[in-house]
């Protein structure tokens, strides 16, 4: 007597789009998404920590915000600093809160994957880069405690579960630090041109990659976003 199969269970194609701020990322992940939905169930995911948008938005409160910042930034740099020791059991346990977040939201994606919808991410964690670029915040800096030892292994566990599962396609946005400066002025010229450079090196463990262009007008690059992306998202989902 042969026993019944389960189901076999499907996964909705994965698309990350990486760049340094001012590339666009996150309105092209928003309006792929919402051309594709006129298709097949689609959504977006951000997966970046989002600590510096809270740093931005720390250093506009009246009085003691830029004092914050200012010390929240110098904190955050010695944690990603090769050769530095992290700043205290403190600093290291918010960075690692800030990373069970970023897993919790890749495991939400992974279930919305499940349900055979296709996902747009925006930005994408990777083990190449550490303490930089959406890699391990705690495995740059040197640890100065057990319990902070412990948090860095704890977090770079996640972070290989997270970059072990490689997308269908990384867009990198490639565009001038200068260009993205005058999109985003609150952000830092130097820490643009180090996020610019790495992208063209990130491999994603050998996902397939393709390099936009993302100087010209946003237009431009949607279209050709799109004109990559279409042959993937409007696929029949995958078996896992």
């Amino acid at each position: 007597m042969t026993g019944s199969s389960s189901p076999v269970p499907t996964l909705g194609p994965l698309i990350a789009l990486i760049g340094c701020d001012g590339t666009g990322k996150s309105t092209l992940a928003n309006e792929l998404a919402e051309r594709l939905n006129q298709y097949r169930p689609a959504r977006t995911c951000y997966l970046g920590l989002g600590s510096g948008d809270l740093g931005r938005r720390i250093g506009k409160l009246p009085l003691i915000g830029p004092v914050l910042e200012d010390r929240l930034t110098r904190k955050a740099k010695k944690t990603r600093s090769p050769g530095e020791k992290i700043p205290g059991p403190l600093t290291a346990l918010v960075v690692y809160v800030f990373s069970l977040l970023r897993y919790r939201r890749f495991l939400q994606m992974q279930h919305a994957r499940k349900l055979g919808i296709a996902v747009i991410t925006d930005r994408y964690p990777q083990t190449e880069m550490a303490g930089f670029y959406d890699g391990p915040g705690l495995s740059a800096a040197r640890p100065g405690s057990r319990f902070v030892a412990f948090l860095a292994r704890s977090e770079l566990r996640l972070y290989r579960k997270m970059a072990a599962v490689k997308p269908d396609l990384v867009i990198k946005l490639d565009v001038d630090p200068e260009i993205a400066l005058s999109r985003k002025p609150d952000h830092d010229l130097a820490a643009l041109k180090k996020k610019a450079a790495a992208t063209l090196k990130l491999t994603f463990g050998g996902a397939r990659t393709v390099t936009v262009d993302a100087r010209p007008s946003y237009p431009v690059v949607r279209d050709e976003v799109i004109r990559l992306c279409k042959p993937i998202l409007l696929a029949e989902p995958a078996t896992s």
